[in-house]
């Protein structure tokens, strides 16, 4: 009964959590902090005055050091509340180790998730405690240390250089540019450039509202990654965090590499490599690897030459999870700004059901094909939406009257 279950509950997660982020980042965010962007450089003619918005002079994948003068005018400096030293304390003060363990007792690599795992053909001896609450804490902590900037060319999404900040060794790096960022025509349009301070999870709003933050989000990861069913030992609950890997791409059932030609020039495949789902959200597709690598390390090449690290080290994998949770997507706000109330919806917004500012539209900005769901059975809002409310409880946190299915809902 235990096999025909978990196989069951395997290809429900095939079918749910193989997200690719389809380029999340290089399309315009919404939400952040806005900066000023850069100024225009005016060119005569005889005939007339043309205004030529430059970018960046680095390449892709360089750096350069900067001041403190510099990190203040072109970066809004650097917020003392959102620096890394404080992120141990910002998760414990929210849900205790001890906590963490009752609610995710099955998570990878637990004591009880090699017990259930012993025999199976996805059983590995070393495996770690994959989704630990130290590498929770040390992800968080890793994250608190970088900002992100996405300067757009006004009226074209997706016409984007990306940068990225080591707040400690203040040294900018351009990660990303799109081809035609600096086109004739692009540089005449104006660059509009927002920030996100990732050391802004769960520091920012009530108190109430950064526990709802931290239940949120690994309500919908444990949905995404879960092993549970119906009936299984303790509760379907109980086996969030089993998986961390997309079964048909570990297992070979499906051998794609992929790898995206269209962005394959800036974001190579290795050979050999696959970039199937890993992670806490299953993340897929070169162009993912590429990026999410250059954010985290400053070099899109560690992950694109070894995507396994994805799979092999929780705290990478909850990285990449806070990344996504943090980082807006045009026309999605970020679900970070979302659960604590700081994203402010449009008329359109609100004539499409998302104006109810809870757990509901978390789910829509991560999954937009789960609109229009309410808690019934074989719907995967109803286990979201029942890690939410177990998580919560645990942190004695009351959501009476949040809407937390997406009834109503119609995709961003």
């Amino acid at each position: 009964m235990l096999q025909r279950n978990e196989s069951r509950s395997r290809n429900m997660l095939y079918r749910t959590a193989c997200l690719s982020l389809g380029a999340a980042l290089l399309l315009t965010p919404l939400s952040a902090s806005a900066a000023p962007g850069p100024q225009p450089v005016i060119s005569t003619t005889k005939h007339e005055a043309v205004s030529v918005y430059e970018g960046s002079v680095l390449a892709v994948g360089e750096n350069r050091f900067l001041t403190r003068q510099d990190i203040r005018r072109e970066w809004d400096g650097i917020d003392p509340d959102y620096k890394p030293d404080q992120a141990v304390q910002a998760v414990r003060a929210l849900l205790t180790k001890q906590d963490f363990e009752e609610l995710f007792p099955y998570r990878l690599g637990s004591k009880a998730w090699k017990e259930v795992a012993e025999g199976k053909e996805y059983y590995k001896e070393n495996q770690t405690d994959y989704f630990s609450y130290e590498n929770l804490i040390s992800a968080v902590t890793e994250v608190a240390n970088i900002k992100l900037k996405i300067s757009t060319r006004k009226d074209a999404p997706g016409v984007q250089e990306i940068y990225r900040l080591d707040k400690d060794a203040r040294i900018e790096t351009l990660v990303s540019r799109s081809a035609d960022f600096n086109s004739s025509k692009n540089k005449k349009k104006e660059i509009e450039t927002v920030i996100i301070d990732f050391g802004t999870f769960l520091k920012e709003g009530f108190k109430k509202d950064r526990k709802r933050e931290l239940a949120a989000f690994l309500a919908n990861l444990s949905h995404e990654t879960g092993g549970g069913w119906a009936t299984a030992p303790g509760g379907e609950l109980k086996w969030g965090l089993f998986w961390n890997e997309n079964i048909a791409g570990r297992t070979g059932a499906n051998m794609s590499d992929f790898v995206d030609p269209n962005s394959a020039e800036l974001y190579p495949g290795a050979e050999g490599k696959r970039y199937y789902g890993r992670g806490p959200i299953m993340m897929s597709w070169n162009f993912n690897y590429g990026l999410f690598s250059s954010i985290i390390y400053g070099d899109k090449n560690v992950l694109l030459n070894k995507p396994e690290i994805l799979a092999q080290d929780g705290k990478v994998g909850y990285m990449t999870a806070i990344l996504y949770w943090m980082t807006p997507q045009d026309p999605k706000p970020s679900a970070h700004d979302v659960i604590i109330n700081k994203w402010k919806p449009t008329q359109e917004q609100i004539d499409k059901g998302l104006g109810d500012r809870g757990f509901g539209v978390t789910i829509m900005v991560l999954n937009g094909l789960e609109a229009n769901l309410g808690e019934t059975d074989g719907s995967p809002v109803k286990r979201r939406a029942g890690h939410y409310r177990d998580i919560t409880k645990q942190m004695g946190v009351d959501i009476t009257g949040e809407k937390v299915d997406t009834l109503g809902m119609q995709p961003f």
